[in-house]
């Protein structure tokens, strides 16, 4: 009787991790505004786009979504990608909360502070 407890627990467990993890790739979806310090102005403001294909996250830099997130992870609040930039890579590692991420960009140029606004 008391493994027939455990295993239902176990199981619940399980899905309402699954389900948060769905939840959040759910609220990640869509547009952010950005803004990114001490970097010239031309890089400071600019968009990310992010949705749902095939049942995984994908996203792109840009209205136009001229450039596409590399590597792009999200998961448990964390959101990590790399893009392509005057010949060399640059990584982003952001933290959502709510409907902010906030994190750093790092580059050949040195680190950056970064936070993005979701546009409703």
């Amino acid at each position: 009787m008391k493994m027939k407890y455990l295993f239902t627990a176990i199981l619940l467990c399980t899905v309402l991790v699954a389900a948060r993890s769905v939840r959040f790739a759910n609220d990640l979806v869509g547009s952010w505004a950005y803004v990114i310090a001490d970097v010239p102005a031309e890089y400071q403001n600019g968009v990310f786009l992010f949705e749902e294909k095939e049942n995984a996250t994908v996203g792109y830099i840009g209205a136009d979504k001229s450039v596409q997130m590399k590597e792009l992870t999200a998961a448990d609040g964390k959101v990590n990608f790399k893009f392509d930039f005057d010949g060399g890579s640059i990584g982003v590692s952001l933290t959502q909360t709510g409907d902010t991420l906030k994190g750093n960009m790092s580059s050949q140029y040195g680190e950056f502070p970064i936070v993005a606004v979701k546009q409703k």
